[in-house]
């Protein structure tokens, strides 16, 4: 190795300790330094200074405990008493992931709203966008008013869950997550400044960065091995320094990690399934400390909310704190109670009967940032990454799908209909369609359901639910453009590599 690579590796070395925390070095149980299938040196300028991390340990964003996957019966375990017939039981596979510990507190979504309001002044409708709904509190018949202005602003509020939140809101939330936790991570590192002073175009996100379409408070770049590039370059993916998405949990990791069933395994058998978060048919805690105190935030009976002056064991007539009560077997708190939560799913009353048996998900639209002539996407005005869907043209030689939208695939979608005719005009086809909604020229023309493609999935129960709907199978649904005063949420990001919580160096929730 020359002496300029070799002062260039061990300044890179020396700047993020590869040797130690798993930059390019050997070591750690990784592959090595040398290709098990050329005999060509990884991370060697003298080779061609192809980079690789050899010995990447997991880490956990701010605020994720670790859900170990594995299989489980996701769906209805007691009597469907709403007769919708949307849970038949079935048996998946969820990978493992992580996911708040707690629900999004109104301190967090304040926070969000204090960075959106200073980068983006000169974007009102964004500002705009960002704030909950906090008329979601009025109700004709009942003396609310006082949370319209006091629930999301006080401090006394901090600590409890967000509501007023829509699903789109939601999931902006969870990109503008993302960025700012990547942003702390490069500014720990000293690979950009701490820019208090980032407006529009100029914000950091990481799609941006990962670019090289941000270059407002870059730092320093990382030294390259490449011969061909010896003046350095961005920080890459493929570098195990940023976190993958925050991003909303899909519908069967929700009911996996709400059911907490890693508490009733022995070795590879089950010794119990739950009807709620926790052990029994009952909702009040037996052991003999706490005996008799409620397990969740819900509605006891007609009319009650909290309990008897003098010893209120609900304790909370509306949202509580969001660490009230007790974890479930992951570490996770009002799993069921409290506020219902968003998850990522389109809601369809058969979508068990569809999904995939391992990562069961309905909602999938393939979106690519490349023009058609393979162009990367450049920055908006907001500094993101604008996507497309992709066409049937791109898609035309793929064998695992030919088209970008997925929403609605075998149940409701044409071709699904039960009278598809293939001669038939778009228009008949369409009239026969499955939850076909009317001419969008027609307002409710041929309305004949509440479901579509942009109603999606909550569960949990919430302050102001019966006990039925804490079960972690129970479903439900509303448009993603609609928000409710029980109605939170909470993100979750992929565990990339190993599975296993062993091999990973994890600790499996509150055991």
């Amino acid at each position: 190795m020359s002496l300029k690579y070799k002062t260039l590796f061990l300044a890179a070395a020396g700047i993020f300790g590869l040797n130690s925390c798993g930059m390019f070095g050997g070591g750690g149980g990784g592959t090595g330094n040398v290709s098990e299938k050329t005999g060509w040196n990884y991370n060697d300028p003298e080779n061609g200074g192809f980079e690789v991390v050899t010995d990447w340990q997991p880490e956990a964003g701010p605020g994720l405990v670790f859900i170990e996957g594995g299989t489980f019966i996701m769906g209805r375990v007691e009597q469907d008493v709403m007769y919708d017939w949307n849970a038949t039981p079935r048996r998946v596979t969820v990978t493992s992931f992580y996911m708040d510990e707690t629900e999004i507190s109104n301190v967090d979504w304040r926070e969000y709203v204090h960075w959106i309001k200073r980068v983006y002044s000169e974007y009102p409708n964004v500002v705009k966008n960002a704030l909950p709904d906090t008329l979601v509190w009025r109700s004709p018949l009942g003396y609310n008013e006082p949370f319209v202005t006091d629930y999301f602003r006080h401090p006394a509020y901090n600590d409890y869950p967000v509501v007023g939140v829509n699903w789109l809101q939601a999931n902006d939330y969870c990109s503008w997550r993302t960025d700012r936790v990547n942003e702390q991570l490069l500014v720990d590192k000293g690979i950009i400044e701490f820019d208090l002073a980032q407006k529009g175009a100029d914000v950091f996100t990481t799609e941006a960065y990962l670019s090289g379409q941000y270059e407002a408070r870059v730092k320093k770049l990382l030294p390259s091995l490449d011969p061909e590039k010896p003046e350095g370059r961005h920080v890459r993916f493929s570098d195990g320094i940023l976190l993958p998405k925050y991003r909303l949990p899909t519908e069967a990791e929700w009911e996996f990690a709400a059911s907490g069933l890693v508490g009733n395994t022995y070795d590879e058998r089950m010794v119990e399934r739950r009807i709620y978060p926790w052990n029994g048919h009952n909702v009040r805690n037996p052991d003999p400390k706490v005996r008799g105190q409620l397990m969740a935030n819900f509605v006891r009976g007609r009319g009650d909310y909290m309990g008897l002056a003098g010893n209120l064991n609900d304790e909370n007539t509306f949202p509580g704190p969001v660490k009230s009560y007790w974890p479930n077997d992951y570490g996770l708190y009002c799993m069921a109670g409290n506020v219902n939560e968003w998850v990522l799913d389109v809601y369809r009353p058969l979508t068990y009967e569809d999904f995939d048996e391992v990562r069961p998900f309905r909602g999938n639209v393939f979106k690519t940032p490349y023009d058609k002539d393979g162009n990367y996407a450049k920055k908006d005005s907001l500094g993101r990454i604008p996507y497309r869907e992709v066409t049937e043209e791109e898609a035309a030689e793929r064998h695992n799908y030919n088209k970008a939208y997925y929403i609605n695939y075998k149940d409701g979608d044409v071709a699904s209909t039960l009278d598809f005719r293939d001669g038939a005009t778009i228009k008949e086809k369409n009239s026969d369609r499955m939850y076909y909604q009317g001419d969008a020229q027609m307002k409710n023309a041929g309305m004949t359901t509440l479901i579509n493609d942009h109603v999606r999935v909550y569960k949990g129960g919430s302050w102001k639910d019966r006990a039925y709907w804490l079960s972690p199978g129970a479903r439900r649904f509303l448009d993603e453009k609609r928000s409710t005063n029980d109605l939170g949420f909470r993100c979750a990001m992929e565990a990339v590599g190993a599975q296993s919580a062993r091999k990973r160096g994890e600790r499996v929730g509150a055991r």
